[in-house]
């Protein structure tokens, strides 16, 4: 992914399901959905165990929200290890095909699953692997853009 494709999407995309969205301030999930919050993009947290995160209702999954909220989500932001992706990129497909969104799947720092990112490509998905959302935000817009 160009620094342009980042810029584009963190620019054009402000709805963001941020799966696996953690309850403790200490962990780096909870640090980034804070982060886009303080600047500018609704999260939606998705967290089976959670009701609520950051003041925004929580979801146990992508499937369990209600359709209006199903039809804002444009980025899927994922915290959950690699083996753990496959089912949440399908999740993701198939709203995609219900309601034509989101448009990009990303998966954070340390997070690769070429099996997931494939099917991804073939629905129509924007994929970025192992890259942190509030790090590229960061290196954009604080040099100006």
């Amino acid at each position: 992914m160009s620094l342009n494709e980042a810029k584009e999407i963190l620019t054009k995309y402000k709805t963001v399901a941020v799966v696996g969205l953690s309850r403790d301030p200490s962990k780096d999930s909870y640090r980034v959905g804070n982060y886009l919050k303080n600047h500018g993009f609704h999260i939606i947290p998705v967290n089976p165990t959670a009701d609520e995160i950051l003041g925004e209702k929580s979801y146990k999954s992508l499937l369990d929200m209600p359709a209006e909220t199903q039809r804002t989500i444009e980025v899927v932001d994922i915290f959950r290890p690699s083996a753990e992706v496959v089912p949440i990129i399908e999740q993701a497909i198939q709203l995609k095909r219900k309601y034509g969104v989101p448009f990009v799947v990303w998966m954070q720092l340390g997070i690769i699953n070429e099996e997931a990112a494939e099917k991804a490509r073939k629905a129509g998905l924007t994929v970025i692997m192992d890259k942190c959302m509030m790090q590229q935000h960061k290196r954009i817009f604080r040099k100006g853009g």
